[in-house]
């Protein structure tokens, strides 16, 4: 098997625009534009807890990378450059291709040049590691701790899919192979609303990308505003096949579900007309389904606009199983 400095030689190493190196020394050099600001973000993938063994290492390769970019998203920032870390128990050239030829279809796509990182050797599972740059206007970021009483909230894409297709891959659900095979693909290859994020730069007041349910990221912008929300499960905008399930696990994959790294922002009533506009123009699906209140705490109202007292967890990396 070829060393570590092989495959990075083979695999991860394509032309990037040299003003982001150092010529080959031990770090990147990275520079923002007058009146940025630079914005990091890193997340974990961890194999048996993020994603399933027998992926697709093409579609693994896109989600390393998909999921980091939804932060920067989230913030409204444009991509500059990105770092991976990778660990694996062995490999294969055609799955390390695969793999490379995944990530980069999303560096290439959203011009986000992979600028260094580090490979070694795991000890059972594949290991994920990647951090991303980018820049954002130092004065129109979207923040979680912006929110104003009478905002709108929004949501953008499908409710549900992702959450789904995990819990019948993880047998949690029994398996439906057509349900499977319309909501696996939400799970296995997310799009980054970077694009969103951008046009939303002076409309809305904050956002947060929905990774661990909406209703848990949703109260962290809560919190951090200090503020509350009443939101309707009627406005939800859900997948087909979600539509389908027995209301409990219908509640628990579209308010407790997460995977899903769609974008959920808030904004004045005012920019109603122009949000509508920037979906039409992204074609991209944006609902409104609540408003931020003065009064803390987050309530659900069920079609009857009865409160929904027995609401579903959200998802916790260090919650005991039951």
């Amino acid at each position: 098997m070829a060393s570590e400095f092989d495959l990075i030689e083979r695999y991860f190493k394509r032309p990037v625009d040299p003003s982001l190196l150092g010529g080959g020394d031990d770090c990147a050099l990275l520079s923002v534009s007058p009146g940025k600001r630079l914005a990091v973000s890193k997340d974990l993938l961890l194999e048996g807890r993020h994603f399933f063994s027998d992926v697709d290492p093409y579609l693994l390769g896109h989600k390393a990378l998909a999921v980091n970019l939804s932060d920067l998203a989230a913030m409204g920032a444009r991509p500059v450059a990105c770092m991976l870390g990778l660990g694996l128990p062995t490999w294969s050239d055609v799955w390390i291709r695969a793999f490379a030829d995944g990530f980069y279809s999303l560096v290439d796509r959203y011009q986000c040049p992979l600028i260094g990182g580090d490979t070694t050797r795991s000890q059972r599972d594949i290991v994920l590691s990647v951090t991303v740059f980018g820049e954002v206007d130092d004065a129109l970021a979207l923040k979680r701790n912006a929110a104003t009483v009478d905002d709108d909230i929004w949501i953008s894409g499908e409710l549900g899919a992702a959450d789904l297709a995990c819990r019948m891959l993880s047998g949690e659900l029994a398996l439906q192979a057509d349900w499977l095979a319309a909501t696996r693909g939400a799970l296995e290859q997310p799009i980054p609303r970077l694009d969103l994020g951008l046009a939303l730069l002076g409309h809305a007041h904050s956002a947060i990308d929905v990774s661990d349910g909406l209703l848990q990221d949703l109260g962290h912008i809560l919190t951090q505003s200090q503020v509350g929300a009443v939101i309707e499960e009627t406005l939800l905008p859900m997948h087909a096949v979600i539509q389908k399930l027995p209301i409990e696990t219908r509640r628990q994959t579209t308010l407790g579900g997460g995977d899903l790294y769609e974008l959920c922002f808030t904004a004045a009533v005012s920019k109603r007309m122009a949000i509508e506009h920037i979906g039409r123009t992204l074609n991209v699906r944006l609902t409104r389904i609540g408003q931020i209140v003065e009064r803390s705490g987050l309530t659900v109202l069920d079609a009857a606009r009865n409160e929904i007292k027995a609401l579903p967890d959200s998802y916790d990396h260090f919650k005991e199983p039951a």
